[in-house]
């Protein structure tokens, strides 16, 4: 079994830390390839904090996303799956405009991934019905692929998850049996040992390729619940409605204790005071439901400081855009991306989060420096966060999705990522050492962060004791 399979969750915050990250970078233009680059975190290395390994895509105006493993700690749910050399050794990238799939194979060198195979966008469509795939799980009966649209032709039809083999990376078919009264897809991801999948609801691509447009929001148009599905056999059994206000329902976050039955979701923002809202869910009986216990207010701004999509609210919502929890469940992490605020949460009693942490970078209005940087305006804000399995590390990069970057930072986000030192009893500081920033990333974006070794938002564990 491969030593990155982690029985337990302790397993996994036991294990060596990572020496490297793989951080997605795209072309907003679409004039050159998007990437794969790899990033060297291994304190005290002469390339600390630097770009180490970059592999292109072939194709232009990807918009490379999300992205994530072909296998995890899931594994040891496998059940009649073959086990045979499975490892965690491909990162598998989809496209989310180019709805291409991307399989990189990381195994021989870490530093020098190698594209082995490109899924195209046509074959996605033929076989799963399904386009602009976002998220990947690696799951119990293979690779589990979100996607926000229909097949083409059918754009804004409904979206889903698109199975694909583990070992061939093949698409399977759509994972849905019964889809009941799902339309809108974003997120997903499951309590395992409860046969339950949770799926949230962003919008159909009509709605969000060109940005967020002001008329569906101000009426409630895009999504504001969350499905519960049963995991085996593919089929909707409740849907949670948030409040109609909250809208845009993205992560989610399960806990990583396999016996609970609760986890977190973010709001983007409400129509009713541009607040951000991150809720619980959990299982009361034999129903699902959730409940607000995060609420972030907007901030009043001067209107000549907005972009024309805010001027006329004379605030800055902070737009809770990414949240990650740590593998020990104690600490819950927020970014609000427009304000530039970086929230830490103790959520020991998840029903009842603390705020005991919070740091200050970019924002629309703020424009907050590093401290590496001092004198450095940045732009874009805290976005994609990733935090390692023992906990003590955070990192987050700045782009958000390349139309609603340009509507909110009209003057451009450039692209930087960020480490934060956790202490454990609560509270984050900046790594003044690791910023890779600028031309570091040869003039594209960056987004999404995955950890060597596995990290809080990608593996699901089986098991509470390792000698069960």
């Amino acid at each position: 079994m491969d030593p990155t399979f982690y029985r337990t969750a302790a397993d996994a915050i036991a294990a060596p830390p990572e020496e490297v990250a793989y951080v997605v970078a795209f072309d907003r233009a679409g004039q050159k390839n998007d990437a794969l680059t790899v990033i060297d975190v291994k304190p005290g290395s002469k390339s600390y904090g630097r770009v180490v390994g970059w592999t292109d895509t072939q194709a232009l105006g990807d918009e490379l996303h999300h992205f994530g493993w072909n296998a995890c700690s899931s594994a040891y749910k496998h059940k009649g799956h073959n086990m045979h050399g499975l490892q965690r050794r491909y990162l598998l990238v989809p496209g989310i405009r180019s709805s291409n799939i991307y399989v990189f194979d990381i195994g021989p060198d870490p530093r020098n991934p190698k594209l082995v195979k490109t899924v195209d966008g046509k074959t996605l469509s033929k076989k799963a019905s399904y386009s602009r795939p976002h998220t990947i799980h690696c799951g119990p009966d293979g690779v589990f692929l979100t996607c926000l649209g229909g097949a083409e032709g059918d754009d804004d039809g409904p979206g889903g998850v698109a199975l694909l083999d583990h070992n061939t990376f093949d698409v399977v078919g759509a994972w849905e049996a019964e889809r009941g009264p799902q339309h809108f897809h974003y997120d997903a991801w499951w309590h395992l040992n409860q046969n339950v999948l949770i799926s949230s609801e962003w919008g159909s691509p009509s709605m969000i390729e060109k940005g967020m447009v002001p008329e569906l929001l101000l009426g409630n148009k895009y999504g504001h619940a969350i499905h519960f599905w049963d995991l085996a056999a593919g089929k909707h059994f409740q849907r949670v409605d948030l409040g109609e206000e909250h809208q845009m329902a993205l992560e989610v976050r399960p806990s990583h204790d396999p016996e609970t039955t609760w986890g977190f979701v973010s709001v983007v923002t409400s129509t009713k005071d541009l607040s951000a809202a991150v809720f619980r869910w959990f299982r009361e009986g034999d129903t699902w439901k959730a409940k607000k216990v995060i609420s972030i207010p907007a901030e009043p701004a001067d209107p000549d400081l907005l972009p024309p999509a805010l001027k006329p609210f004379g605030a800055v919502p902070p737009f809770i855009t990414d949240i990650d929890l740590s593998v020990d469940d104690k600490f819950l992490y927020v970014s609000c991306w427009a304000t530039g605020d970086f929230k830490q949460y103790d959520v020991s009693d998840p029903a009842h989060p603390v705020e005991v942490g919070s740091v200050r970078i970019g924002g629309i209005v703020s424009r907050a420096a590093h401290p590496a940087k001092p004198d450095m305006p940045l732009a874009g804000g805290p976005q994609m966060i990733e935090i390692s399995r023992d906990g003590k590390r955070v990192y987050f990069t700045n782009s958000l999705y390349g139309s609603w970057d340009d509507q909110f930072y009209p003057d451009g986000v450039g692209a930087w990522m960020v480490k934060l030192d956790v202490n454990p009893d609560g509270g984050m500081t900046f790594d003044k050492d690791f910023f890779p920033h600028g031309e570091e990333f040869r003039g594209l974006r960056v987004h999404q962060i995955r950890l060597q070794g596995g990290d809080a938002s990608t593996d699901s564990y089986c098991y509470r004791q390792s000698d069960v």
